[in-house]
């Protein structure tokens, strides 16, 4: 298949689906309905021209009928008067007559003709036409009803395209909404753990090395367990079992214990 052949089918196939989503299947009746109306009144206008035609032929008719009784009213008198000749004019002006209406009954009869079979097809044409809009009417008002339950499943489906956009945005904002959640949360551990420093608040420098000695010691004591449990070492003792403060260095361990309160004659309290 040649570039050319290829490019027309595509370009016909895109046609094709593009009418079938713009075309509305009741401005089409609609249309067809316009176009029997319009075919209708044409055969009615075609009635009408050949029935004036019929009439007017037998008008002539009638005209040329005339005047052959008078003709023949003459043909007499010129007789009864002896006027022989004058009778034979007549009688010969007559027979002419005679052709002409024998031409023009034949043409009346082939319009009469005419005028009947169109005026039947008249007939059956309107009997068409109003069995076609009764039937136009009725798949109208079924599309109608289907297209307004379609949008109404779809509005509850939520496959419509409207409700498709709303869906998607609301998904969009749930997604950004916990991304910046996940943000907010690792930003506050990075803050927590020192490796961010908050620059919003006011500087401290005393807390922060407060902070950094309270959390080394458990550092090393988690080293210090992890050794142990791949046999690299000791178990960890206690920090606080390890160490103590100078009062209990200076401390003497021989501290004579306090004597009990003095008790009361009588072992009262």
């Amino acid at each position: 298949m040649s570039v050319m052949k290829r490019m027309s089918m595509i370009f016909k196939s895109k046609a094709n689906k593009a009418l079938d989503r713009m075309e509305d299947p009741r401005e089409t009746l609609d249309y067809s309905y316009q176009r029997q109306l319009e075919m209708l009144q044409k055969v009615r206008r075609g009635v009408a021209d050949v029935a004036t035609s019929r009439k007017r032929l037998e008008l002539q008719i009638n005209q040329l009928e005339g005047q052959q009784n008078k003709l023949t009213d003459q043909g007499k008198k010129a007789l009864q008067v002896g006027r022989e000749d004058l009778a034979r004019e007549a009688l010969t002006r007559r027979s002419a007559l005679d052709s002409q209406l024998n031409d023009l009954r034949a043409q009346y009869q082939q319009l009469q003709g005419e005028e009947e079979k169109l005026t039947l097809a008249s007939q059956r044409l309107q009997t068409k036409v109003d069995s076609f809009r009764t039937r136009k009417e009725t798949i109208k008002a079924t599309y109608t009803a289907a297209e307004a339950q379609t949008k109404i499943n779809e509005a509850f489906s939520g496959i419509s395209e409207e409700m498709g956009d709303v869906g998607l945005a609301i998904q969009r904002a749930e997604e950004k909404t916990e991304t910046m959640k996940a943000r907010a949360g690792a930003i506050d551990e990075l803050l927590a753990s020192g490796a961010l420093e908050d620059f919003s608040g006011p500087k401290d420098d005393i807390q922060a090395e407060l902070d950094r000695m309270g959390s080394g010691p458990g550092v090393d004591l988690e080293l210090e367990r992890l050794k142990a449990e791949l046999g690299q070492g000791p178990a960890p003792k206690e920090l606080n079992q390890g160490t103590s403060s100078p009062q209990a260095q200076q401390q003497p361990h021989d501290t004579p214990q306090q004597a009990p309160w003095p008790q009361k004659p009588g072992g009262a309290q």
